[in-house]
């Protein structure tokens, strides 16, 4: 684990407060939320700092790759190689004290962060790029702790909803998606369960969206069920042909999963 600078921690304080400021209206958002239960901040942080952040993304080549009938993104899994500010702004999501606003706001208990950074990071994605609807890895890398939040800061102040990258929440059936456009300086924090299907649509600008993620865990999932799956995709509704061949690609490495977790723990990435 990187240690967090005072930067990270004055940055923690900044979103900290800024959460504690609109709990009661965000408690009701995110309990009343569907499909998936979710709340949503505008403006999280003063903009220069967002500004900085964008400023600061690595070049996508310098990124890794990740391509597949899946998704098209790339991403960045080493916070040490990152410029300070990008750094400091993953490290401050896993302050006790935005943990516990946030958990103040959704109610779920045991929340922990994620320090050994498992899947937090950035992503970048340029035009075409797409990620399709799926359900993250049901647990930490160590198969001990269930995923129950993301949190998702989107940093390129330019975004307009017409350029897509919309991050999509979809009921089981997966039929009509509810669209929140990834604007710029704004947090998305979404439930993950064994229904909280996700996606994200085409980008349709030459513009790259910039996001920086973070992951919450538990003893307990958000619902209270027993379950265990790693990430597994499925097609959009028009997609007839990659629909069915997500539905196998599921099967197979759910199976996989189950018999062998190891294989399947850790993302693998590769560079372009």
């Amino acid at each position: 684990m990187v240690a967090a600078s005072p930067d990270a921690a004055r940055l923690a304080e900044l979103i900290a407060a800024r959460l504690a400021a609109m709990r009661q209206p965000l408690v009701a958002a995110f309990a009343s939320a569907r499909p998936v239960r979710h709340f949503v901040v505008d403006d999280l942080l003063p903009g220069t700092h967002v500004q900085a952040a964008a400023a600061a993304f690595p070049r996508p080549q310098d990124l890794l790759l990740r391509t597949s009938l899946r998704e098209r993104k790339r991403v960045g899994v080493d916070v040490d190689r990152y410029a300070p500010i990008l750094r400091d702004l993953v490290l401050a999501f896993q302050a006790p004290a935005v943990v516990a606003a946030v958990a103040a706001i959704t109610g779920l208990e045991g929340l922990e962060p994620d320090p050994s950074l498992y899947a937090s990071g950035l992503s970048v994605m340029g035009r075409g790029d797409f990620l399709n609807p799926h359900l993250d890895n049901s647990h930490d890398g160590d198969q001990q702790r269930y995923r129950v939040l993301n949190l998702l800061l989107y940093v390129q102040p330019l975004w307009r909803p017409e350029y897509g990258g919309s991050l999509e929440l979809w009921s089981p059936d997966r039929r009509e998606p509810l669209v929140l456009p990834a604007l710029g300086n704004r947090l998305v924090v979404m439930q993950t369960d064994r229904h909280s299907w996700h996606s994200v649509s085409p980008v349709q600008a030459d513009l790259p969206r910039l996001c920086v993620s973070n992951y919450y865990f538990a003893e307990r999932s958000a619902t209270g069920e027993t379950y265990r799956h790693v990430t597994t995709f499925a097609g959009r509704p028009e997609q007839t042909w990659a629909r069915l061949l997500l539905k196998l690609d599921a099967v197979a490495l759910n199976t996989i999963g189950r018999a062998l977790p190891g294989l399947v723990r850790r993302t693998r990435h590769r560079r372009a």
